[in-house]
């Protein structure tokens, strides 16, 4: 059995900055039409960056959650831009750290039953160090984290982040 669904008819119900929201009408494999709620966002990068056993976070808060997370150093894509692009930018913008090269890791759905976006996993090497510069909107600080804390903090449930938790995860094996 084939599990495609066909779209009959794209409604998006509202048109954001950095996300769009659809319902949109749609035919099941078994000839039944339905409604599928989703979130339409352009993705975006994020980067482990490894320096002397240590691992670079960044805390920010998270309006969603109402509190701060550990992270990644990560953001979405630009318009023009390619997501290794936004790799490094967000590398050196959160973090000061200037990335001389960048590995593609792997993809990463976060929630696939609702939004089509794509996080992108990056490693950072050969790296120096540059200046940070948030965006006007952004507040956060960043800390280099020791690979055997961060073992701790994962086993407390310190590190709630889906992308985070699958980079360190792949980056302590």
């Amino acid at each position: 059995m084939q599990f495609k669904e066909k779209t009959l008819k794209k409604n998006r119900v509202y048109q954001g900055k950095i996300l769009d929201l659809y319902k949109d009408d749609i035919q099941l494999p078994d000839g039944n039409n339905a409604i599928r709620e989703y979130v339409c966002h352009s993705g975006g990068s994020s980067i482990l960056c490894e320096k002397d056993g240590k691992i670079l976070l960044v805390k920010q808060y998270r309006y969603p959650y109402g509190k701060e997370l550990l992270e990644l150093p990560a953001g979405k894509l630009n318009p023009g831009e390619t997501p290794e692009q936004t790799a490094i930018r967000e590398l050196e913008e959160e973090g000061g750290i200037i990335a001389g090269n960048v590995e593609k890791l792997f993809d990463v759905y976060p929630t696939p039953a609702y939004t089509n976006e794509v996080i992108r996993i990056y490693k950072a090497t050969d790296i120096k160090e540059g200046s940070v510069h948030l965006d006007q909107d952004e507040f956060l600080s960043s800390v280099w984290v020791d690979k055997e804390e961060l073992k701790q903090m994962i086993s407390r449930g310190e590190i709630t982040d889906a992308k985070t938790l699958i980079a360190l995860l792949y980056a302590l094996k």
